[in-house]
């Protein structure tokens, strides 16, 4: 049986967007009216990840869309790909230029960088504070310790980290949940086929990052949708 026909893959695949969307409103974060958000948006540029890639360059401008009204938001968009290659753009705070960005990438093999993705949303951090990381992938080729060490710091700093999952591999989840557990982020798996699950999920981060909890929630009820109220359950409360 393929993990398409398998019916317990498709209910994880849902349930986890639907806990993942819950959470975020439990976050201990309150940003002022009128100032800018910081998102660092991560991917997995090596070869599986191509079609998931194409969606991001078609949905993004809607991720600034979405905060407009609670000021804005600057992204940095960064990635990883074939043979140790990392690269970080400049930030933007505008549809144009990330689609620019995105638009001179092209997906190679190679081996997974979480950690790398890690430790560069920690340096931006100490230049200048970073609201979230948003990590798109679908597997992980490095040791899970290593990678808990450095979420860990993330979630001391007050960086959460977002792990968006595409796919089933259970390596990979056990790790992203890791990541998002330490750094008091939240983690979903999502299908790779569905463009709209993704768009509604980057949204939801975006005007958290934004706004807030606050933000979120009205987000949510103007939406009327179920994925923002969902991620808003899975973020942890404020002590």
């Amino acid at each position: 049986m393929s993990k398409e026909d398998n019916p317990l893959s498709r209910k994880s695949s849902r349930s986890e967007i639907d806990a993942f969307l819950d959470r975020v409103a439990a976050m201990p974060k309150v940003k002022r009216a009128g100032k800018r958000g910081r998102l660092i948006f991560a991917m997995d540029a090596t070869a599986s990840r191509e079609p998931t890639w194409d969606h991001a360059c078609h949905i993004q401008a809607q991720m600034f869309e979405a905060t407009e009204s609670l000021g804005g938001l600057e992204i940095q968009l960064c990635y990883y790909r074939g043979f140790n290659e990392f690269r970080a753009f400049p930030w933007a705070s505008h549809a144009a230029e990330l689609l620019q960005a995105m638009s001179q990438v092209f997906c190679v093999g190679g081996h997974t960088q979480i950690e790398r993705v890690l430790r560069h949303t920690l340096e931006e951090h100490r230049r200048h504070k970073v609201d979230a990381l948003v990590f798109v992938g679908d597997c992980v080729e490095e040791d899970v310790d290593r990678l808990a060490a450095v979420a860990g710091e993330l979630g001391l700093r007050g960086v959460p980290a977002f792990m968006f999952h595409e796919g089933y591999d259970p390596l990979a989840a056990h790790a992203f949940r890791e990541i998002a557990r330490l750094s008091k982020g939240a983690y979903c798996a999502f299908d790779s086929g569905s463009a709209g699950q993704l768009l509604e999920l980057l949204r939801a981060v975006a005007v958290y990052a934004a706004g807030g909890r606050q933000a979120l929630e009205d987000y949510g009820r103007r939406q009327g949708g179920r994925l923002p109220r969902e991620l808003i359950r899975q973020l942890p409360h404020k002590d």
